[in-house]
């Protein structure tokens, strides 16, 4: 089995989780900006931790960064923080599994967005499964009692946060592969850790210019629900830190593709902690999207 499969049914377990506890703090403490906040703050320390500790371990220094990483690691950056925004703003619109599933739509958008800005195509199958995942889509984005598939069923606010967050992540995951080819060293942990670290840098920092002069409020708030957010931080920093890997080692649209095995954890969670419903043509779009994933598995 290559790395990059298990690498990212871990990054996938470990994102559902701090998904979960971004659902609760959103729900309950925090606005969207500053459960999006809790998830950056709480994880740069571990983050630099672990680059500083594997560079002490490994006896070298940081490895040089070419020219393009920051601008590719700053468009990252910002899609990224963007895109968790609107994942949490579609949090309060639908229940837990069917608001991950309008996210996990990012596949769809990541093949494109990796073909445009790295001119990495898929393969003739993995087009057809990537458009079982359209139909998927077009199952999800009907309100309660909704019939048949139709393209005004996107119109709603819940489909559009979800469509606008699958664009983001897709642009984020792209550009974060881009910046970790650009960190020159053969050891894959290392351009992941490295990348990961200057990135959530930035994120930290845009996100406190932002709660300053908008919401200043929420900077204390997440201090104050640092009980529950420092454990946001440690599974950000885990689910990241496999993300960062896989992408150094494999095309972004199958990693994403593969990831959205997050789906399957997302509806046990939905179910099992958050006492959630999910209709027929929720379930019904959830399996279709499901066997558009083991199509673009099958055929990697």
């Amino acid at each position: 089995m290559e790395l990059w499969i298990p690498v990212t049914l871990a990054a996938a377990a470990f994102q559902t989780v701090r998904f979960m506890l971004q659902k609760v703090l959103a729900t309950a403490t925090l606005s969207a900006a500053g459960a999006t906040f809790s998830r950056f703050l709480y994880s740069l320390p571990f983050i630099w931790l672990l680059v500083l500790g594997y560079v002490a371990a490994g006896g070298g220094g940081l490895p040089q960064i070419g020219p393009q990483f920051w601008a590719f690691g700053l468009i990252g950056a910002t899609a990224q923080i963007l895109a968790t925004v609107c994942v949490v703003l579609l949090f309060k619109e639908r229940n837990f599994a069917v608001g991950i599933t309008f996210k996990k739509t990012e596949v769809i958008q990541t093949a494109l967005v990796g073909w445009i800005v790295l001119g990495e195509g898929v393969t003739p199958l993995a087009l057809v499964a990537i458009g079982l995942g359209v139909v998927a889509l077009l199952l999800l984005s009907g309100g309660t009692g909704a019939g048949g598939i139709k393209l005004a069923h996107l119109a709603n606010r819940a489909a559009g946060l979800g469509i606008a967050s699958g664009v983001l992540f897709a642009f984020s995951a792209v550009t974060y592969r881009a910046a970790s080819l650009d960190v020159v060293s053969d050891d894959p942990l290392m351009r992941a850790s490295v990348t990961l670290a200057c990135v959530v840098a930035m994120q930290t920092a845009i996100m406190v210019v932002w709660l300053v002069l908008r919401e200043p409020g929420q900077i204390a708030a997440v201090w104050g629900a640092r009980r529950v957010a420092v454990w946001i931080g440690l599974t950000s920093m885990g689910g990241s830190l496999c993300w960062f890997i896989a992408f150094t080692l494999q095309n972004a649209a199958y990693v994403k593709a593969l990831g959205q095995v997050e789906l399957i954890l997302s509806i046990a969670a939905s179910t099992m902690f958050f006492k959630e419903k999910i209709s027929g043509r929720e379930w019904l779009g959830m399996a279709v999207l499901v066997v558009s994933i083991l199509m673009l598995v099958a055929v990697i």
